[in-house]
């Protein structure tokens, strides 16, 4: 099912429970209304026919010529039929439809017996409201003789006054089917728009539903039709969008990955096959096997530092914690790390290190892996007899170290991706300067597995600083 359908349904679902839930309230309240106005109709006749019954000390006399003018099938065509009778049941005065004489006469003498004032009687096809009242003399003073003439006294009258329910009963079966017909024309024309405005409505997602099915792992540039508008489904587009940009983002750095790491690894793998190559072309003293060995052992251990940085920056990054951290004073741990890993190389006269107490909960092996190549960036990058620059001090509530050179620096480009994997300055490539190009991945990894920053400023052909903020030990003494 689709969701304009789904969408559609639910709609006319809510309309039709509406739409009943209305005509049935509508239907009763006009039922109680026409049922009251017929009975409040019928006890306003029944009292002008009783007050038509003069009370006289000596009985009760009934006016008929005054009482016709007032109620009846002669008087306005009100509905109501009615009827006199004495206290014997005989009748006195009557003014109903021939047809309706004996049922009158009936629900009189069956109201009379069962003392009941007033009762819904069925008769042929229709429904009667009856009403009944009697009404009595104080004092008879003669007993009842059956007479005739207009002054005749009577001990008492029993006047019953009817009207029939059908019209009300015809009025209601009109409003039932004009509420059905209004209200299936209503569902109907409503579920004819509404599909049609959902459609409309959902039209954008159609569209970006189109242009998902056309995109391929070729042609990740194809974006989803947001549109203008600043609605959810708009919303939706925008956030799909920089999603697929994401996505085109990691398959291009996935390709450039591949194909530099590729690179990386055939370069120290030649090597190593050409020097073997060349070394067993014809028998060598030892001096000069020594010396093949010597560099096929330099290129394995290019080789060796390349795929453990490759596998470094391809670890999750739910893998990159550091549990085993320790809490160090890097003021006395750099002094050492540097004096021990960098003694024998060419430039350790131009290295210079400043320390002053600080703790910090770091991982020393790595934490030496991110000093080592920044020292190795700085040795690398500026000229021999300048100075590489090593400190290491409290910053506010944490630490900072920061290795600083005078070397050829970076442009603002190169700068704001030189820690992305196999990026080199221009210089450097220009310079021919050997590297892979993942040393600073590698060391922003690290910084951002202690928890840390790894920043650079830098200024192209002055020389570069890159600082690495940590946050202080949690057992380090608090200083006022």
């Amino acid at each position: 099912m689709t969701l304009t359908t789904r969408l559609t349904v639910i709609a006319l679902a809510a309309l039709a429970v509406v739409l009943a839930g209305f005509s049935f309230a509508l239907y009763a309240v006009a039922s109680e209304h026409l049922y009251r106005r017929a009975d409040d109709r019928l006890t306003a006749a029944l009292n002008v026919l009783v007050a038509a019954a003069e009370v006289k000390p000596d009985g009760v006399e009934w006016e008929p010529a005054e009482r016709r003018l007032l109620v009846g099938p002669g008087a306005g065509g009100d509905g109501v039929v009615w009827l006199v009778t004495g206290p014997d049941g005989r009748a006195v005065d009557r003014a109903v439809p021939a047809d309706a004489a004996d049922f009158l006469a009936d629900a009189a003498t069956h109201l009379r017996e069962t003392q009941r004032p007033a009762k819904k009687v069925r008769w042929q096809e229709g429904r009667w409201l009856v009403r009944q009242e009697r009404v009595e003399a104080a004092k008879p003073a003669l007993p009842f003789v059956p007479a005739a003439g207009p002054e005749q006294k009577f001990p008492a009258l029993v006047v019953t006054a009817g009207t029939s329910l059908e019209p009300v009963r015809a009025t209601l079966r009109e409003l039932a089917a004009v509420l059905v017909g209004v209200s299936l024309a209503v569902w109907f024309l409503t579920a004819a728009a509404g599909r049609a405005v959902c459609r409309w409505a959902l039209r954008p997602v159609t569209r970006m539903a189109d242009a998902a099915r056309g995109m391929t792992a070729a042609d990740l540039g194809v974006r989803l039709p947001a549109g203008p508008a600043k609605d959810e489904l708009a919303d939706l587009g925008r956030a799909f969008n920089a999603l697929l940009g994401r996505v085109e983002e990691a398959f291009e750095r996935q390709r450039g990955f591949t194909a530099e790491a590729s690179h990386q690894l055939r370069t120290p793998l030649t090597a190593l096959l050409g020097q073997a190559e060349v070394a067993l072309r014809r028998d060598r003293d030892g001096a000069e096997y020594r010396r093949v060995l010597g560099s096929v052992r330099r290129q394995a251990d290019r080789l060796h530092k390349v795929v453990e940085s490759l596998l470094f920056l391809a670890r999750a990054d739910a893998d990159a914690g550091l549990p085993g951290r320790e809490a160090v004073d890097l003021g006395a741990w750099l002094p050492e790390h540097v004096r021990t890993g960098w003694a024998t190389h060419a430039r350790a006269g131009d290295i210079r290190v400043e320390t002053t107490p600080a703790r910090a909960d770091v991982h020393p092996v790595l934490l030496g892996e991110l000093v080592d190549v920044l020292v190795d960036n700085a040795c690398k990058y500026s000229p021999p007899g300048t100075p590489v620059t090593v400190r290491v001090g409290p910053a506010g509530s944490g630490v900072e170290l920061s290795v600083e050179d005078s070397g050829i620096g970076l442009s603002e480009g190169d700068a704001a991706r030189i820690f992305e994997p196999y990026v080199r300055s221009a210089e450097a490539r220009r310079r021919g300067v050997e590297g892979s190009g993942l040393g600073l991945s590698v060391a922003r990894r690290v910084a951002d597995a202690h928890g840390g920053t790894l920043v650079v400023t830098s200024v192209s052909g002055k020389g570069s600083r890159f600082t690495l903020q940590l946050s202080g030990s949690r057992d380090a003494p608090h200083v006022t």
